[in-house]
This record gives C-alpha cells, sequence and structure tokens, in this order.
C-alpha cells in the first residue's frame, strides 16, 4: 500500500475510518470524539485512550497514519 493511500486518522470520514478492519460506526465516533480531545500523534494512541483493542490496532497499524 502506498503512503497516499492511507486513512489519516485525524481527517478521515466517519465512513473512512468505518470501512478500517475492525471498525464499525461506533468505534469510529469513538475515533473521531477522541482526536476532537487531542490529536493522535501515532496510532497507538487509540489503544492508550482506550478507543480500540491491541487486536484491532494490529489490523488497522498498516493501514492509517496519524
Amino acid at each position: 500500500m502506498c503512503s497516499s493511500d492511507l486513512i489519516d486518522l485525524n481527517s478521515a470520514t466517519a465512513e473512512q475510518l468505518d470501512a478500517l478492519p475492525g471498525i464499525g460506526p461506533a468505534t469510529a465516533a469513538k475515533i473521531i470524539a477522541a482526536r476532537k480531545k487531542a490529536p493522535i500523534l501515532v496510532a497507538d494512541d487509540l489503544l492508550n485512550r482506550g478507543v480500540i483493542s491491541a487486536r484491532v490496532l494490529e489490523q488497522i497499524s498498516p493501514l492509517v497514519t496519524p
């Protein structure tokens, strides 16, 4: 996957986030809420903030950029 194809966690729409493996509408909304509180600097921020599980982080890490 080209880096230009990566989904930016700080600007992606709910639909783009929902398309990621392990992310549904509720989790997409949690990601959007989390980034409004503080920017996502690394994908691990989502795990550290309790937004996603380690399993989901493993699935989406190659597909996203902060």
